[in-house]
């Protein structure tokens, strides 16, 4: 992974380049970096004015944010019980429930895996295996 130049660095490439010491391509030579990183930097002080990094502005907010994390923390302080469903209505986040799941995962804090479902009177809920797999008979083996 590539690492972000240094703002020293930055302001130095724009030094070189303002005070004429050669051209984009030489600039680039001489501090090591691509000839895209010195247009990028003058097209960024000439769009925004600022120079400095902005990766930090990349990719996705996200939308579980630090008060949505204290309201999970309380509510399963208070019934620790509750679903990834339950913690979603309760907190009123419109967002997956998968995201519920990541989230309280990097805060360390277990919650109930799934639904409480009563216990069915007609039957099994789960069928039991048909049969072992291997059953080879002596008519289905060759004899040679």
């Amino acid at each position: 992974m590539k690492r972000p130049i240094s703002l020293d660095l930055r302001q130095r490439i724009l030094a070189s380049y303002d005070q004429n010491e050669g051209t984009r391509e030489e600039i680039a030579q001489r501090f090591r970096v691509s000839l895209g990183m010195v247009k990028k930097l003058l097209q960024q002080r000439r769009h925004s004015g600022d120079i400095a990094c902005r990766y930090h502005r990349c990719g996705r907010r996200p939308g579980i944010v630090a008060v949505h994390r204290q309201k999970l923390r309380e509510l399963l302080s208070q019934k620790p019980d509750l679903t990834l469903e339950e913690l979603r209505r309760a907190t009123q986040l419109n967002c997956t429930v998968q995201a519920v799941h990541y989230v309280l995962e990097k805060m360390g804090l277990t919650y109930k895996k799934r639904r409480s479902v009563p216990v069915s009177k007609t039957g099994r809920i789960l069928p039991g295996r048909a049969g072992t797999g291997g059953g080879s008979s002596r008519r289905w083996t060759r004899h040679g």
